[in-house]
């Protein structure tokens, strides 16, 4: 018991650290990046993504398209063309490390067990279904490269999230 109280103290204070950096974190977002407003409207995206995305992207308007932003942050496939070959590769882990991982986390979340009904989650489960040896690994990685063209579309057009978008449109929900 004597050993292990000196430890608890240790993880309390760490604890409280942690939570005072996310007030922080809130705090500053709120004040200098209303925007990150607009991109935590979708379930799994904190604050510190949110405000990770903004900074690292700086200007919204600098993509044409939202679908570029994947490839950006090296969510896409590489490619190595050669003659007639084609392989499919890893992804090209180009461009923010820090927010790939923590697009990459924030699809663990949508795709976990706490993560509700969504568009992305479907998404996802449609990937993971296919079977095969990593086909858990790929849904996450196409799970955060949506989210990132989604984020990019929020952020632009500043809508409103619908969750479930697609399948209202598609008529599979039932309202």
């Amino acid at each position: 018991m004597p050993a292990l109280g000196s430890i608890l103290e240790t993880i309390g204070s760490l604890t409280q650290r942690i939570r005072d950096y996310e007030r922080q974190l809130e705090a500053i977002s709120k004040e200098r990046y209303p925007e990150t407003e607009l991109l935590r409207q979708v379930e799994g995206v904190g604050p510190l993504t949110a405000l990770a995305f903004v900074l690292t992207l700086e200007d919204p308007y600098r993509f044409a398209k939202s679908r570029s932003v994947g490839a950006y942050l090296g969510l896409v496939p590489a490619q190595d063309q050669s003659g007639d070959r084609d392989p499919q590769k890893r992804i090209s882990k180009e461009g923010d490390e820090m927010l790939r991982k923590l697009l990459v986390g924030s699809a663990h979340y949508i795709l976990g067990p706490f993560g509700s009904e969504s568009d992305l989650r479907h998404h996802g489960e449609k990937i993971a279904s296919r079977g095969g040896k990593n086909s858990k690994k790929r849904a996450v990685v196409a799970v955060a490269r949506r989210l990132c063209v989604l984020l990019h579309r929020l952020w632009v057009s500043g809508e409103l999230y619908d969750p479930l978008y697609n399948a209202h449109r598609c008529g599979d929900v039932a309202a």
